[in-house]
């Protein structure tokens, strides 16, 4: 069986030939240019004891470097520039020149010996390097001035030659000019490669600029077998065909490849800028073999992962046009990880179907993250952290995703790639196959963030909407309906210092102290009134009677009654009031968490409570209601910290609450702490609460079986997500689904709750058609339309969890004729044996029967529409198994002088039916009674587990 990434190719009509590079002309006016720069002398890993700057002389004629300098400045760097002043040397062509800098710590090796000793201390990954004809010491971040002879900017200095940077060095590692220093394009980016540093000095032998041909080698035998290059830091001569065509680059495949599955064909040619060639085109080249690293040097995934590419470009010479080459054919996921390293740069077709496991970065870098047999899902939302099994799902997911790519090194691309239906790519949409080049890059938006391999399309890509939306949360049985929302940090304060209410000069509390850049949400009233829009739309669709809020400014009542006034606007005057904050406070955060409820459904059976204790970062809420009938819960809700910004090793605080790697993140033990004493404090609460049924709701940024939600477990608090959908996911993080938001109950109030589920409005949804209007048209011309609506998509960045429960007055008769009232609220009631008269109320009541035994009763007010009769139990208890009754010949509705009657035929349908009288609806047609609606003959339908 052939290899799985053997490439099957159409022939090419005539092969390529190789030509002599022609010479390379520097940029540079004098022709001396900075050749290489060493910052890491006398660090951790060194082997050079000093920093280094190298000069070369790329020009024809000799040049006099008296009264010249060198000059440093950090990466962004203001004030005045460091600097080293050359001696009175007159440069030969092709001559080096080494300037020695600061000695730091470490290192066993001199350098050579130098042409000029300074003391400048270089950062060893990034900073800027200038030549300058005159010692006057340059000024600011940006200088300009035509003493400047040349300028190299590496790692992530914000002053450069072209359109980026050199490539970012290390301790081990400097930033050479490519051709030993006769590139000069006035490109950072693309003259200089991350290589060994080798300082020369004006002793050694002499550079060659010439004409002589670079050898040539086939792409294979540039990329070699391993992860690196074998050629790294050469220049080579190499030829293929143009697959793909970036804004900095192409990609270069060979024709015919080797048939060893262990080197790839393909390779990345860095330009810098628009290339001048097109898809289909056979070129040969010139170039220097650099392993570029697309994150930080300090990131360990990116360095163990970087892109074979060709830079410092010249003699490219088309050869012919119209060459096709079949991609090669990629079985997905991988069999083992960073198989794909051995097709990067080569065109490949992934058979899916592929899911959209993330969007995230849709608009903001035309990414979106995509997985091999359906969601990736967070390995601790469904195993317990360090274990065999979290470590097997992180693995697998790893094999299984891969990054759809636009290709284009621009931010914002416009249009925005991969919409559909709704101007929105929903995660969970799906793809059959993609073709396109294989690449790696960065995962994120952080440098020091997760890598993984990418894939920029070159034939259209059409998702299916396997993921639709829905207009509201699917109709959850009960009487009640509560709910969690994070809201994003919903301020009416702004970060430009205004506020919603028209005034200026405001600011954010946040410890005690007020200023505007303590404000985490809008930026300004244009941006709060979309937020505002979307946030009511969402709540307005979910249109529980109480929800607990998270992110909201912690601004007393000011920012929680504004939302109550915009849902009271949509929905009618009163139907929303806040809960009042608490006597005990909301701490000192600028967030806090909040309550609304529906004073016409449920009624504060006491006063608000939060637990001020010195644990917490935001003071947990709980609010104990009534509903009309009388019973009573208590709803928590809770932000216990965040997973980032992990303490000091040597912290006080550090024990437990450093990233330990099992997925957990930093605070774990914080955490862990905060949820026991929410725990042990709602505890407390139960006796002046008249209740020990509690729903504890809210973001506890801790997945499904991390040790928060574990020690909840202990304390008695059943996962209600869990219970009904095992994946259950409220938040995607690197391309992967979980819940941080959850609905924890008491054992009490378990039994009464009939359905908890997230509404995937926000996770599902890319950030692009969020309310911020930054990044996108028209406050950026250049950036992709604003795909804004004022609905519930995209209105945080969790999704609402929905909770359905019966919270009903259970009203119970003995084996006698019972005479049984309920309240004004939702009652049950259960005649038992007898004849029993029944009245239910005002409210929505269930009459409940058993057994035959419970016949012959009468309901004096019963209510089509909004009274129901349970048979359930009584069905089963005469063996029933059916799922139509009516139809089967079990249950029949039949009019009488008094009302409609319900009567049972115990043994169905058969020749002989014997209808016995169960209950009689006084004053009731028989017609008015709608039995799907009215009568209860089985549990609620259940999503299905996962």
């Amino acid at each position: 069986m052939p290899h799985r990434f053997q490439p099957r190719l159409l022939p090419l009509c005539a092969a390529l030939a190789l030509a002599c590079a022609t010479g390379l002309a520097a940029a540079s006016a004098t022709g001396v240019v900075i050749s290489q720069v060493y910052g890491g002398g006398g660090n951790s890993g060194a082997t050079l004891k000093n920093d280094f700057i190298e000069l070369f002389n790329g020009g024809a004629s000799p040049v006099s470097l008296a009264g010249w300098s060198v000059q440093y400045n950090s990466t962004t760097g203001t004030g005045t520039w460091l600097k080293t002043d050359l001696s009175s040397v007159v440069l030969q062509p092709r001559q080096y020149y080494l300037v020695q800098e600061a000695q730091g710590a470490g290192g066993t090796q001199d350098l050579p010996t130098p042409d000029a000793i300074g003391s400048i201390a270089m950062g060893s990954t990034g900073g800027k390097v200038a030549l300058v004809s005159n010692l006057t010491p340059l000024v600011g971040d940006k200088p300009v001035s035509a003493a400047i002879v040349d300028l190299v900017g590496f790692g992530s200095a914000n002053y450069f030659e072209g359109t980026g940077a050199a490539p970012a060095p290390s301790n081990t590692t400097a930033d050479q000019r490519a051709a030993g220093g006769c590139t000069d394009t006035d490109q950072n980016n693309a003259d200089f490669a991350v290589a060994p540093p080798n300082p020369r000095n004006t002793a050694a032998p002499l550079g060659s600029c010439g004409t002589s041909t670079p050898p040539s080698h086939t792409i294979m035998e540039i990329q070699g077998s391993g992860s690196t290059s074998p050629f790294v830091g050469q220049q080579v001569s190499t030829s293929g065909v143009v697959t793909r065509v970036n804004n900095n680059g192409f990609f270069l495949q060979d024709p015919l490849g080797d048939g060893d599955p262990l080197t790839s064909d393909g390779v990345f040619v860095f330009t810098g800028a628009a290339p001048t060639v097109s898809a289909g085109q056979a070129v040969q080249l010139v170039g220097t073999v650099t392993e570029f690293n697309t994150g930080a040097a300090s990131n360990p995934d990116t360095a163990a992962h970087t892109v074979t590419e060709l830079t410092g470009i010249s003699g490219l010479v088309v050869q012919a046009s119209g060459q096709v080459i079949s991609p090669t054919v990629i079985t997905f996921p991988e069999g083992v990880n960073d198989d794909l390293e051995h097709v990067e740069g080569m065109l490949v077709t992934i058979v899916g179907p592929l899911t959209a496991s993330q969007n995230y970065f849709q608009g903001r870098y035309g990414q979106v993250t995509l997985s091999a047999d359906g969601r990736l899902e967070t390995p601790t939302n469904r195993h317990r952290p360090g274990s065999a099994e979290a470590q097997a799902l992180a693995d697998a997911n790893a094999r299984r995703r891969i990054i759809l790519d636009d290709g284009s090194s621009q931010q914002n691309p416009n249009p925005t790639p991969y919409l559909g239906e709704g101007d929105t790519l929903r995660a969970g949409d799906t793809v059959a196959a993609i073709t396109g080049v294989v690449d790696y890059g960065l995962a994120t938006s952080s440098s020091s963030g997760p890598g993984d391999y990418r894939l920029h399309p070159t034939e259209p890509v059409a998702f299916t909407r396997a993921n639709p939306r829905t207009d509201a949360p699917p109709p959850l049985p009960g009487n009640l309906v509560l709910a969690s929302f994070n809201v994003l940090n919903y301020f009416t304060t702004f970060t430009d210092g205004t506020d919603a209410f028209g005034q200026s000069g405001q600011g954010c509390t946040l410890d005690g102290v007020s200023l505007p850049q303590n404000c985490r949400g809008a930026d300004n009233l244009a941006e709060f009134q979309r937020q505002r829009a979307k946030i009511v739309a969402a709540l307005s669709a979910i249109n529980a009677d109480a929800v607990g809020l998270i992110e909201i400014q912690n601004n007393g009542a000011t920012a929680v009654q504004n939302l109550v006034d915009g849902l009271n606007a949509q929905l009618g005057a009163g139907t929303y009031a806040a809960v009042p904050d608490p006597a005990q406070g909301s701490g000192s955060d600028a967030i806090k968490v909040a309550m609304i409820y529906k004073p016409a459904r449920l009624q504060r059976a006491a006063e608000a409570q939060s637990d001020v204790d010195a644990v917490h970062n935001r003071p947990p809420l709980a609010q104990t209601f009534e509903a009309t009938n009388g019973e009573r819960l208590t709803l928590v809700v809770n932000h216990l910290k965040s997973k980032g910004g992990c303490p000091g090793a040597t912290d006080p605080d550090a024990a437990g609450n450093l990233d330990s790697g099992d997925g957990q993140g930093c605070w774990n033990a914080r955490r862990v702490a905060q949820a026991q004493r929410t725990a042990s404090w709602v505890a407390s609460l139960a006796g002046s609460a008249g209740t020990d049924a509690a729903l504890l709701l809210g973001d506890l940024n801790a997945y499904a079986q991390e040790d928060p939600i574990i020690a909840l477990a202990d304390a008695g608090y059943a996962d209600q997500i869990a219970r009904f959908n095992r994946f259950g996911y409220s938040y995607v993080f690197d391309g992967a689904a979980g819940r941080l938001d959850h609905a924890l109950a008491t054992p009490t109030l378990a039994t009464r709750l009939t359905d908890v589920a997230p509404w995937h409005i926000n996770a599902d949804e890319p950030s692009v058609i969020d309310y911020n209007t930054e990044f996108k048209q028209p406050q950026c011309g250049s950036c992709g339309p604003d795909l804004y609506t004022a609905t519930a998509f995209r209105s945080s960045d969790h999704d609402p969890v929905v909770a359905g429960l019966y919270l009903v007055k259970v009203i119970a008769g003995s084996s006698g004729k019972d005479r049984l009232v309920g309240t004004p609220g939702d009652d049950q009631l259960i005649g038992g044996g007898g004849a029993d008269k029944l009245t239910g109320g005002a409210g929505d009541d269930v009459f409940t029967y058993t057994a035959m035994s419970d016949a012959r009763d009468t309901i004096l007010d019963f209510t089509p529409g909004s009274d129901r009769i349970d048979l359930r139990a009584l069905l089963a208890s005469i063996g029933y198994t059916g799922s139509d009754p009516i139809g089967d010949g079990v249950v029949r509705l039949k009019d009488s002088a008094k009302g409609a009657l319900l009567q049972i035929d115990t043994d169905g349908a058969g020749p002989s039916a014997k209808w016995k009288p169960l209950v009689l609806l006084s004053g009731v047609p028989a017609s008015a009674v709608v039995p799907a609606r009215d009568l209860v003959f089985a549990d609620p339908a259940r999503r299905a587990q996962r």
